[in-house]
């Protein structure tokens, strides 16, 4: 692998105004994502809630660049692979994906 870009990143817990605890992940001053509020009664609050409950690992961090919402969600979790299996099967709805081989890929050396 090359390298084609570098940043130094924080990861911050933060607590909104509101009282609600969150992970923050900062790229530069005014630009950073910041973790979807569960506490929030809204579309993606009720549905961060309920995703939570059976994957306590899964994240979602919305994009904020000069102070407001890009649109662009990064989500992920740390899961064991047993784990994301059921996590994958949930979001396909089906087992479709299972009929695919499972191919590791070789991890490419670091160039500097």
């Amino acid at each position: 692998m090359k390298v084609l870009k570098e940043w130094d990143v924080k990861v911050k817990l933060v607590k909104t105004k509101r009282g609600a605890i969150l992970h923050m992940i900062e790229l530069e001053p005014g630009h950073f994502y910041l973790e979807q509020n569960p506490l929030k009664d809204s579309k993606y609050g009720v549905a961060y809630r309920k995703i939570k409950e059976n994957f306590p690992e899964f994240y979602m961090f919305w994009e904020i660049k000069n102070n407001r919402y890009t649109g662009k969600l990064l989500a992920g979790a740390f899961l064991e692979k047993r784990e994301i299996d059921e996590f994958v099967t949930l979001l396909a709805k089906s087992e479709d994906f299972k009929k695919f081989e499972e191919i590791l890929e070789e991890i490419e050396e670091m160039e500097e």
